[in-house]
């Protein structure tokens, strides 16, 4: 089990925009050129929002047909959802791939009630392949990065959560131990995740990556397993 950042340095790695924290990686861990980023774009629907850090909890949906689960296992892999929502470290940030290709956001699972439900277990936004809906309903303060705006939830549920997801073509594991290039070992699942600013392109160049490493440290960017 890795040392996990305490709160002054998830707060500190805020200061930084999402191009920093990759220029900073790049420094550390060349290997990480390549991986561990979005590759294609989303929608910001909130992007005043400062950036966020948080600890990666994965989900799939799907939305196209109905839940093929009785009514009773369908709320049991909601509320366990919930629990690993809410599970320590904290704060947490829900990381939902839609599985129904080619109709990706058929459904939102997303809106008014989700955004202010997953807020009180401890998490700080969202980001999905899938939709949202309410978008001035949602919660205050709640980053949310879609791929789409949807009017409906269609069939939407959940199939299942903690496993490996893929949004955007960023690769994220909840609750697996997985290596760095380096060797470093590190839980992916409870990997830092740096965003915001995503659909601005706005960075603060190498200066930054180097000021954010005197800051911060090796040791700490080395157990960053994804940034987006």
């Amino acid at each position: 089990m890795p040392n996990l950042p305490d709160a002054k340095s998830l707060e500190a790695l805020r200061a930084y925009d999402t191009p920093t924290i990759c220029n900073a990686l790049e420094i550390v861990a060349p290997a990480r050129r390549t991986i561990g980023f979005t590759r294609r774009p989303l929608i910001a629907c909130f992007p005043e929002m400062k950036p966020v850090v948080a600890f990666a909890r994965t989900a799939l949906i799907r939305s196209r047909e109905a839940h093929p689960r009785d009514r009773d296992s369908a709320n049991r892999i909601r509320l366990g959802y919930y629990e690993h929502i809410a599970a320590e470290p904290l704060p947490s940030l829900s990381v939902i791939q839609d599985i129904d290709a080619p109709d990706t956001g058929f459904g939102a699972f997303w809106g008014e009630v989700q955004t202010h439900v997953h807020k009180g277990l401890g998490c700080a936004g969202v980001v999905t392949d899938g939709s949202v809906r309410d978008l001035e309903a949602m919660a205050p303060d709640f980053l949310v990065l879609a791929g789409s705006v949807m009017p409906s939830h269609a069939h939407v549920h959940l199939v299942d959560y903690g496993g490996t997801v893929s949004v955007a073509g960023m690769t994220v594991t909840s609750g697996r131990t997985t290596s760095t290039a380096l060797g470093t070992s590190t839980l992916a699942g409870l990997a830092i995740h740096h965003f915001g600013q995503l659909m601005r392109g706005g960075h603060q160049g190498l200066g930054g990556a180097i000021d954010l490493l005197q800051v911060l440290g090796l040791q700490l960017l080395f157990q960053t397993s994804t940034c987006f």
